[in-house]
């Protein structure tokens, strides 16, 4: 990576991205510059204040106020760290819309594929031509991204998808879901699935495109799964948290991926989970979590 380093992290003024601003301001350069943005700029501002005064921190840490559902303010965020540092070394797209599992899935669905997936290829196509040599551009998923996990007949929509490809299919879901006619087709009744299978979807297609390049550079583009983490959003989801991880022990992981040296084939545009890379096809159809949710 470059002397002064550029990193810039979604969804970061609490839990899973909150530690990642934390852990990449403790171990990067005082010259180095890390942005926690997020949506309010309240938060962001006394987040961003917070890491700054940790002991351990290094870096700079400055707050930006960021609405990834925002596709232009996504662009142009990209094109000033373009204009003014010439690009940037680390991007990770942390974002997530909370849902509970007494809400509606159908009622939130909009919202929740704005942030999770319309500002996954936002930062996609708009840092990907800004990531130096060498950067990290990294997308927090979950093992649930599998395309396994989705009944079979959706299977062609993502499997050796373009990134245009993908996003049809993420619109094609939305509209069903308005409709009514997702179950007869296949979606699953949870969000989060078909979310996440189309987020590592996405950056399978932008990574396929790239791969000889960014290998030779160093650089690595990846989806991750940090495992069970003891969060707001995750915690009303499962009734056993004895594994759970804290925000910094599952920050650890992706932190791993952002310092390694070089670029390991075996991850490259991969879902990768404590360092191995999950099988694309793995998985089944979570046919009981659909049962317990309202549609």
């Amino acid at each position: 990576m470059n002397a002064s380093r550029i990193a810039l992290v979604t969804g970061a003024n609490q839990g899973l991205g909150r530690a990642l601003v934390e852990g990449l301001a403790a171990r990067l350069d005082p010259a180095d510059l890390v942005l926690l943005t997020g949506r309010d700029p309240r938060r962001v501002a006394e987040a961003a204040d917070e890491v700054s005064r940790l002991p351990g921190t290094r870096g700079r840490v400055l707050g930006r106020v960021l609405d990834v559902t925002d596709t232009d303010a996504v662009g142009h965020l990209a094109g000033e760290l373009r204009d003014e540092y010439g690009g940037v070394d680390v991007v990770i797209s942390n974002a997530v819309a909370r849902v509970l599992p007494d809400e509606s899935q159908a009622a939130r669905a909009d919202e929740f594929i704005d942030v999770s997936n319309a500002a996954t290829h936002a930062v996609l196509r708009s840092f990907g031509p800004v990531l130096r040599p060498g950067g990290r551009l990294l997308v927090v998923a979950s093992s649930l991204g599998t395309l396994g996990h989705l009944d079979p007949r959706l299977h062609p929509l993502f499997d050796g998808a373009s990134l245009e490809q993908v996003e049809h299919a993420v619109e094609s879901w939305r509209r069903a879901v308005r409709e009514g006619t997702a179950a007869e087709a296949g979606w699953p009744r949870w969000l989060n699935v078909p979310s996440k299978v189309a987020q590592v979807a996405a950056v399978r297609a932008v990574a396929a495109g790239r791969r000889a390049h960014d290998l030779a550079a160093g650089t690595l583009i990846a989806s991750v799964c940090p495992g069970m983490v003891d969060t707001a959003t995750s915690r009303p989801w499962f009734s056993d948290y004895s594994q759970a991880q804290s925000p910094a022990e599952a920050a650890r992981a992706v932190l791993g991926l952002v310092f390694a040296d070089g670029a390991d084939p075996a991850l490259y545009g991969e879902l990768v989970r404590f360092g191995e890379p999950l099988p694309w096809h793995q998985g089944a159809p979570l046919v009981e979590q659909d049962r317990m949710l309202r549609p």
